[in-house]
């Protein structure tokens, strides 16, 4: 509802009870003529997805080393920050393929799965629900093909 048409609903007269009827009419009429935005478009519609697009040439996120980082404190870490996406939908994603998954890779996919999960939010979950199609970096991944699976499954 646009603020035109909020305020002149608030100024208008409404001692009476006839009044009161035309004022909600005439609001009701002029609000259904204004335009509506969504400010949270729904996932998986096209201007969500448009907002949400990273660029197709963006370089890697940089990398935060972490030096003498033993496997199972890497592992944890991992499980923890899948947990811990602040999108719901990743949330349940990812840390349903930790809880599944982690405890039998090597040191060598546990990095894969570190640097997939310095990628945006949004970009993970449309790579791994097959809506967009990930960049040449994670093109032939066997880890995110593991992830899309792992997303179809029930």
């Amino acid at each position: 509802m646009s603020r035109q048409v909020a305020t002149r609903f608030f100024q208008l007269n409404l001692s009476r009870p006839s009044q009161r009827l035309i004022s909600c009419t005439n609001f009701l009429r002029s609000s259904q003529q204004a335009e509506l935005k969504d400010p949270w478009p729904l996932p998986h519609s096209p201007k969500h997805m448009e907002s949400t697009t990273s660029p197709a040439d963006s370089p890697p996120p940089p990398r935060l080393e972490r030096y003498n980082e033993t496997t199972e404190r890497m592992r944890a870490r991992l499980v923890y920050q899948s947990r811990k996406r602040g999108m719901l939908e990743n949330d349940l994603l990812l840390s349903t393929f930790a809880g599944e998954k982690l405890g039998s890779m090597d040191r060598e996919e546990l990095a894969e799965f570190d640097r997939l999960m310095d990628e945006p939010d949004w970009d993970i979950y449309y790579w791994a629900t097959e809506k967009k199609v990930p960049p040449e970096r994670w093109q032939n991944s066997p880890l995110l093909e593991k992830l899309r699976a792992h997303s179809c499954s029930e």
